[in-house]
């Protein structure tokens, strides 16, 4: 897709940004409506029946209070991830309206919620709520963008596609970390670029590595660097491997899940530090004892005129430890060489400071507008990410089928091709015949597997050994004639196979018995009806199963995958989005088995090429094998 002026083009992203806001509040609001008479959490949108098991104290005075079931059982399948934006309501006064807050943290069996106030009640409902604050922040951005000038102007209109990128004589460079030839000439091309530079990193090649490396670089040559990712698990992920090599690096927003050895390097951590942090929080606690003062009842005539005076210096109080507070926020973030955010940037945080470059890792996840807050802060950008990967979520089908699910990445790459991309090669996570596939699909066959993977098998494994020698590295088992047929989940509208579960619960059982730990094995499967199937029938402490979202950038020893399509007609709904399944097929570090009806699945010439390919490796074989499973 393609515009004429900056102006076409960002009216274009307005509308569809308005569009999506539209159908989030459509999908929120008939939620709510079913929640009332059926099972609310079906949707993995909604939590109920929730308490409040500890709570503390976070940045800025809010609260972190922890949530679970009662007796602390685990917490349903849910899309609530960490920087969620969320709605908290009492459910025994759901009509009251709900209290907005933000995911800091969960766990299977707890979730964290930061909120502004405390919450009155003792039953909690937790509802995903648009991100309204999100889609106004990338409006404003859109709306400076439009504005620009200069070089930044520049930088603008090559994005768009207006313009053409420049690039400079590659650097000469001495690398920190033990890259190979792919990596370093795509270190040397980022950081060439006057304007932008995209890194493409297909399944297993180091793409954060090597992203890693170009921030390295950047730093070393005295430059300020702001590294962005659309999740919090994407940021984290960048955060590891930049902490060894960056002496000054910071990490802000909600950290999905920070290691031990990471979290010094978080804002909140790094402020709590300071001395003057305990005079801040002893002002809070004066303020909140103010607060508390007031609150109590009191028969003298000047009640009223007391109370009032409590309030008013309990905010005082308050105002003051916010401005100390945000003094050393600042004092903090001035300090670092890399500050590490989503792509949902604190602009009240930030504020005006501008970076030497921006860095944006798994940038195919990101739809057009989230590019241009991180744009703003830079005249230099290297994005990175696979467009042959998983895209943007986009709930508007309309915005979704007029290009909205285009990343900035896919665009720019489509538009410019190999002028402004360098692709990584060399594959560190699967054995050979897992990658071959996926490597002639999407990759142009270059993919090559390194030494150290390209013949792993599971009977390398130390606690697998001899049991495993029989192991197969690729396995498909076809259902075609069996009637194993899929079917709705009663009361729902997605799809679930319960022979193809039944199957998976065999291979898991299989794995498991012959060493594997549980936390080394996947399942996967590309409908939330069949995950909540198999959940229920595999309560295995450790075992991983999930749609493929909840897999992107993931990566395990063995990996079970059910197709669930099974019927008459050849349809397969949203299989046919083959970007889906190549993540699917390239979880796998050493064994990665599946099962589909070859019927149903092979009318489409993707499927049909990934049968042959089975076939070829000498991987395919029949559940009329199995008559136990078959009875």
């Amino acid at each position: 897709m393609a515009w004429a002026t900056p102006e076409g083009y960002f009216d274009q992203l307005d509308r569809w940004l308005d569009m999506e806001g539209v159908a989030e509040r459509q999908r929120i609001t008939l939620r709510m409506q079913q929640g009332r008479s059926g099972s609310p959490e079906r949707s993995g949108e909604t939590l109920i029946n929730l308490r409040v098991a500890d709570h503390r104290s976070g940045l800025g005075g809010r609260h972190l209070i922890d949530f679970t079931k009662p007796a602390g059982e685990r917490l349903p399948m849910n899309r609530l991830k960490v920087g969620s934006p969320v709605l908290l309501s009492n459910e025994d006064r759901l009509d009251e309206g709900g209290m907005p807050g933000v995911v800091s943290r969960r766990t299977t069996t707890a979730i964290q919620v930061a909120l502004d106030a405390w919450p009155d009640g003792k039953h909690f409902r937790i509802d995903l709520s648009p991100d309204e604050r999100t889609r106004l922040r990338q409006h404003a951005a859109m709306g400076r963008a439009r504005m620009l000038s200069g070089s930044q102007a520049r930088l603008r209109d090559r994005l768009i596609g207006l313009d053409e990128p420049r690039f400079d004589e590659a650097p000469e460079l001495r690398f920190a970390t033990g890259l190979n030839p792919p990596q370093q000439e795509a270190v040397r091309f980022a950081l060439s670029a006057r304007d932008f530079a995209i890194l493409h990193g297909p399944p297993g090649t180091g793409k954060t590595t090597t992203l890693a490396e170009v921030i390295h670089q950047a730093v070393l040559a005295g430059q300020k660097v702001l590294a962005c990712a659309p999740s919090n698990t994407a940021v984290d992920n960048l955060l590891e491997r930049l902490v060894p090599l960056v002496p000054s690096v910071l990490r802000v927003g909600h950290p999905a899940r920070v290691f031990e050895a990471l979290r010094g390097h978080t804002l909140d951590e790094l402020v709590e530090r300071d001395d003057s942090t305990k005079i801040v929080q002893e002002m809070y606690r004066e303020a909140e004892g103010l607060m508390r003062g007031a609150s109590k009842s009191y028969r003298s005539r000047d009640a009223h005129r007391r109370k009032g005076e409590l309030y008013a210096e309990a905010k005082t109080l308050r105002q003051h430890a916010r401005q100390l507070e945000r003094h050393i926020v600042q004092q903090v973030l001035g300090t670092a060489d890399v500050i590490c955010t989503t792509m949902t940037i604190d602009e009240e945080l930030l504020g005006d400071r501008r970076f030497d470059l921006v860095v944006i890792d798994e940038a195919c996840q990101s739809t057009e507008p989230a590019l241009w807050q991180a744009m703003l802060r830079a005249d230099r950008l290297v994005i990175a990410g696979d467009h042959c990967q998983l895209p943007p979520t986009v709930l508007s089908k309309e915005a979704a089928e007029e290009g909205f699910r285009v990343s900035p990445m896919e665009r720019l790459v489509g538009q410019l091709g190999e002028r402004v991309y360098r692709r990584l090669t060399v594959q560190y996570r699967m054995h050979e015949s897992i990658m071959r596939f996926s490597s002639d699909q999407f990759y142009d066959g270059e993919l090559v597997a390194d030494a150290s993977v390209k013949e792993r098998r599971l009977a390398d494994l130390p606690a697998v050994g001899e049991a495993g020698e029989g192991l197969p590295v690729l396995e498909f088992w076809d259902t075609a004639g069996a009637e194993w047929g899929e079917e709705f989940e009663p009361d729902g509208h997605s799809k679930r196979n319960p022979q193809e579960a039944a199957w998976v619960v065999a291979q898991v059982k299989e794995l498991i018995d012959a060493g594997l730990e549980p936390s080394q094995i996947a399942v996967i499967a590309p409908y939330a009806a069949q995950v909540r199937l198999l959940r229920n029938r595999l309560r295995i402490e450790g075992l991983e199963i999930d749609t493929v979202d909840g897999f992107q950038g993931r990566e395990k020893e063995a990996v079970v995958i059910t197709f669930v399509r099974s019927n008459h007609e050849g349809e397969i709904g949203f299989l046919a989005d083959t970007r889906r399944t190549n993540v699917a097929l390239t979880r796998a570090k050493r064994a990665m088995r599946a099962i589909g009806d070859s019927a149903t699945l092979g009318g489409d010439p993707f499927y049909a090429e990934l049968l042959e390919y089975f076939q070829q490796e000498n991987a395919y074989r029949t559940v009329w094998e199995l008559d136990d499973l078959l009875r």
